[in-house]
């Protein structure tokens, strides 16, 4: 358990769930709409997620 969270303290980690708090905070404000939202949203987790999987 500690070093999953270990694991979540990562620099794409922390930046990853910075842009999503960002950009729905934006969505939510009106500055952006939900389809841009889930255009950026879509490509930050599939980064995200993509190099995750090139680890293992």
């Amino acid at each position: 358990m500690l070093e999953r969270l270990a694991k979540l303290i990562d620099v794409k980690s922390i930046m990853t769930l910075t842009l999503t708090a960002g950009f729905v905070a934006l969505t939510c404000s009106g500055e952006i709409t939900g389809e841009q939202f889930l255009s950026i949203f879509t490509m930050i987790v599939g980064f995200y997620f993509g190099t995750q999987s090139q680890k293992k």
